[in-house]
């Protein structure tokens, strides 16, 4: 771009919206109101984003209209294939044009044309005008109008980095001599996606090849005497549908849109206008991002909005420990400003105490020994609460009043001696224990030998079951449920980086007003959701399961696991050994070294080098690399040794750099064992997750991957490894849900499910199921769980599509039952919006009736799956609880290590295992009784391996 030449974006707003949309498709951004925000979330970032790294002068976004177009009057058929749009972006398409409106930037729209043609006239007339013009989208069509000073602007999407086209790199992508070919090849091919027929035969390769040839579409009419065959036929045929589906793919430039340079010129946004759009969506870190505060200052900076309204005080009748009136407190609570307007510990009346003496922490304690609940922080040198050590303990009893005990970090003998004068309110079986991610903190104290007790009430895990696929961290909760923004960590110990400070570089002083709020706001989201969770059904699983397994989670993170670091470098030597000998044997084969890492130097060897691809389309990213992933290597493998090759060395190497070198460094300093951390609140189906290390991802279908668990051991020779695992839970229950006959017969019997459904699909007496009938029953059995479909069977199995729709039909037909219960499963799930477990953990399914089939599909898969993975999670938290809960009734010196899946390890002493293996297997059989027994299968070792 020239110094002197301004600069113009120009956006097509549905295009990024739709970007968007399926950027934010896997992990939905749901906020309290239940609105699926992804899609304006990410194309407001993608506006602040070039806003703030481009900083254009001018600036424009353009929005299709809903009313047809003269495409459409030309062609009746335009576009008319295309799928319902998703309710999604329904809902963004409105709260984009008012996020654009707020911006101060103009919503460029006109009936009867596309956002293509507004953003082509604009983009021309601003050329001339002196502008450089940047065309902002994903869309390729807009090559056509590429010129010196016009270029297409694509935004990064999916770690492709932002690409900026000029006429050169247009001519290179497209193969072409002029930019308006482009129009050519798009008329040729045509797009499925918006109907355009193009001429039959014709994809962009072959396109490409006429159009190089012979220069335009009209060009290639006139001379079809030079072309053979069928693609004579079709091109003489099609003819006329050839100039239609060219005009249809050329955007006009011809709109009746003045171009005002004053209209477009970006001055800033519109705080109050952005400030009440992103309370509404609930954009924290864009607010932060774009107005350089939280929306709590935000808000609290704007003027106030119309028509607040006040709630009834809380009850307050506690002493306060001052002896001071309780009007603060009680103002804090009572007081409910208009919504748009955010709360803050600036705005909020509170009464928060540093308790630094003998004296004020005794008479602390005293109080707190008086109440039946209490709400309690710590706040830590670290975030790692194995090796953390304690800087202050906080405590609420009644919102608006806490108080902040600091702890001598650095002097363990002060510290311990402080812990012990809390011991009797920690420890107290009668208090009531409410937090915020309390598993940490309850670690935390571990370290002090102080065992906290008493019922808890976790607030992420509240939050948690009543919205799986939010957010649960406290100052989003706080935001959303309370209108409150908390102090941000950073305004204490400063942004991320190797300046960072720690609680314990702070003066208590400094700390005492940001961890009373931690403890304060924590109680109030307890009282907010403890009525949510009544009135949706919740709290059994809440009391029961849920807050209860914190302890054992707790316990077990603290117990860790031994690994024998010796075995795991054995076994690195010799994982090294053969990716060397599978690395010669790929270079011989290619002719040549490469970077088998690198997909760019894979895909030159494999398709022009080598030639392969056998029955499998050669697909290329959108970077125009060829697309060598796992599924397209896979397809490929049969055919050629060194696909199987390059396969195998992938697995080593993952295998080799994410457990067998990386365990190692993961160990403890402390006791030389690895403790990995569980997850609870981040799976939408109640499946426990693991991380630093994950262990649950562990690859155990392959010998390979089977043999890391060798490496895990018992604490000495004393000790073993026990291994308890499921088998086949999750068909079990779909057994007792749809109450099949076959199936529960099958199990309460000992018949191998899948040999029983082989001989019931293929028509075989039972012992007449080979190996290969098995297999495919197998895979149905399990590929109904998750909804599979004939194709995935298919792909699965290595079989034609017919054949697996067949096989799906006769399951179908020979278990009635299981298609009854799906078929009813769904139906119950369009009308509630959510699907259930056994205990009533809800998957929210905000898209079961949307008109988007695709969108609609994945929706009825996970009404049909989400029951049976939500009831098998629950079922082997269940036998969690009540196995902690034996061997610690009982004395024991045996520990729960470890939970992988469906799959329990235990630490023994040799002398126990015969004691609690039969109670193990019991509570697992019994933790919630089905219609069908559960199995257990039960190993004894020195390592995991020998145990499983």
């Amino acid at each position: 771009m020239s110094e002197s030449r301004k600069k113009l974006f120009l956006l097509d707003a549905l295009a990024l919206i739709y970007r968007a949309h399926f950027a934010f498709s896997k992990n939905p951004r749901i906020n309290s109101k239940g609105m699926n925000t992804g899609a304006a979330l990410g194309f407001t970032n993608t506006l602040v984003e070039v806003l703030q790294k481009e900083q254009p002068t001018h600036i424009g976004v353009a929005f299709d209209s809903a009313a047809k177009t003269f495409r459409h009057d030309n062609f009746a058929d335009y576009k008319a294939n295309r799928q319902a749009q998703p309710e999604d972006i329904s809902i963004a398409i409105p709260y984009c044009k008012k996020i654009v409106e707020a911006f101060n930037i103009p919503v460029l729209i006109m009936d009867g044309y596309e956002a293509d043609d507004i953003i082509g006239t604009l983009a021309q007339k601003a050329e001339k005008a002196g502008f450089d013009v940047y065309m902002m989208t994903p869309d390729k069509d807009y090559c056509q109008l590429v010129t010196d000073h016009i270029f297409l602007y694509k935004p990064a999407f999916m770690g492709n980095a932002i690409e900026v086209l000029d006429v050169q790199k247009v001519l290179d992508k497209w193969e072409i001599e002029r930019v308006e070919q482009v129009i050519d090849i798009l008329g040729l091919q045509g797009d499925a996606v918006d109907n355009i027929p193009g001429i039959p035969g014709i994809g962009e390769k072959t396109a490409k090849s006429l159009i190089q040839r012979f220069g335009s579409v009209e060009n290639l009419l006139a001379n079809t005497d030079q072309l053979k065959g069928k693609q004579k036929e079709n091109v003489e045929k099609f003819a006329d549908q050839g100039m239609m589906s060219k005009e249809l793919a050329t955007i006009h430039c011809d709109v009746p849109i003045e171009f005002s340079e004053e209209g477009l010129h970006y001055d800033g946004p519109n705080e109050e206008q952005v400030t009440e759009l992103f309370a509404e969506l609930e954009f924290r870190q864009l607010t932060q991002r774009v107005l350089g505060k939280s929306l709590g200052e935000a808000a609290v900076a704007a003027p106030a909005a119309k028509g607040g309204r006040k709630g009834k005080a809380a009850s307050v009748n506690q002493t306060s420990l001052f002896d001071a009136p309780a009007a603060a407190a009680e103002a804090a609570v009572a007081e409910e400003a208009a919504p748009a307007i955010m709360q803050s510990i600036n705005t909020t009346l509170h009464d928060y105490h540093l308790i630094n003496t003998p004296e004020l922490r005794q008479n602390l304690v005293q109080y707190l020994l008086k109440q039946d609940e209490i709400s309690w922080d710590t706040e830590t040198t670290s975030i790692d609460a194995i090796t953390a050590r304690l800087v202050g303990m906080s405590f609420c009893y009644r919102p608006g009043e806490a108080y902040y005990v600091p702890v001598p970090h650095n002097n363990l003998e002060e510290a311990q001696s402080i812990l012990e004068e809390f011991r009797p309110v920690l420890e107290n079986p009668n208090i009531a224990k409410v937090g915020q991610n309390i598993k940490y903190d309850v670690l935390v104290l571990k370290k002090y030998k102080v065992e906290v007790q008493g019922p808890i009430f976790d607030t992420m895990l509240a939050h948690y079951l009543l919205e799986p696929e939010m957010r649960h961290n406290m100052d989003v909760l706080a935001e959303t449920y309370l209108n409150y923004s908390p102090v941000p960590i950073t305004d204490l110990i400063g942004a991320k980086g190797k300046n960072q400070k720690t609680m314990a570089d702070l003066e208590p002083e400094e700390v005492k007003d940001y961890a009373c709020e931690d403890a304060d706001i924590t109680l109030r989201l307890k009282h907010h959701f403890e009525p949510l969770l009544q009135e949706q059904g919740l709290m059994r699983l809440f009391s029961d399961i849920e807050n209860p397994l914190v302890q054992v989670l707790a316990d077990v993170e603290h117990e860790g696991v031994r690994i024998d670091a010796d075995a795991l470098a054995d076994y690195s030597t010799q994982l090294e050994s053969e990716i060397i000998n599978i690395e010669k044997r790929i270079f011989e084969i290619a002719g040549e070294q490469f970077n088998i890492g690198s997909p760019k130097q894979l895909g030159e060897i494999l398709f022009d080098k080598l030639e392969l691809h056998g029955k499998s389309k050669i697909k290329k990213t959108k970077t125009g690399q060829y697309a060598t992933g796992e599924e397209i290597l896979i397809k490929m493998a049969p055919e050629h040794e060194v696909v199987r090759l390059i396969l195998d060395h992938r697995q080593l190497t993952k295998l080799k750099s994410t457990y067998v070198d990386a365990l190692p460094q993961l160990v403890c300093d402390l006791d030389g064992r690895i403790h990995t951390s569980f997850n609870q609140a981040v799976t939408a189906t109640g499946r426990l997750s693991s991380t630093n290390p994950n262990l649950q991802n562990i690859p155990i279908r392959t010998d390979r991957g089977r043999e890391i668990r060798k490496a895990f051991v018992a604490r000495d020779n004393k000790h073993q490894i026990i291994s308890a695992d499921y088998s086949q839970i999750e068909l079990r229950i779909m057994a007792d849900f749809s109450g099949d006959p076959t199936m529960k017969e099958a199990f309460r019997n000992g018949i191998d499910v899948h040999s029983s459904t082989a001989s019931k699909v293929f028509h075989v007496p039972l012992e007449q199921v080979d190996g290969e009938m098995r297999r495919k029953a197998k895979m149905v059995n399990f590929g109904i769980i998750y909804g599979i479909s004939a194709f995935g069977l298919a792909e699965r199995l290595g079989i034609p599509r017919r054949e697996a729709a067949d096989i799906i039909e006769a399951y179908f037909q020979e278990f009635p039952a299981i298609k009854e219960y799906m078929d009813s499963t769904i139906e119950k799930a369009r009308e509630l919006e959510y699907a259930e477990t056994l205990l009533g953990r809800r998957r929210y399914l905000r898209d079961i009736n949307s008109r988007n089939q695709t969108v609609r599909a994945f929706a009825e898969r996970n009404a049909i799956n989400a029951p049976i993975q939500g009831t098998a999670a629950d079922i082997i938290k269940i036998a969690m609880i009540n196995i902690h809960d034996y061997l610690h009734q009982e004395k024991l010196q045996t520990r729960m290590i470890l939970q992988v899946h469906d799959e329990l390890l235990f630490d023994a002493p040799k002398e126990e295992v015969e004691i609690v293996t039969p109670k193990i297997v019991e509570l697992m059989t019994n933790a919630l009784p089905l219609s069908v027994p559960m199995e257990v299968g039960l190993g004894v070792g020195d390592n995991w391996l020998e145990a499983h």
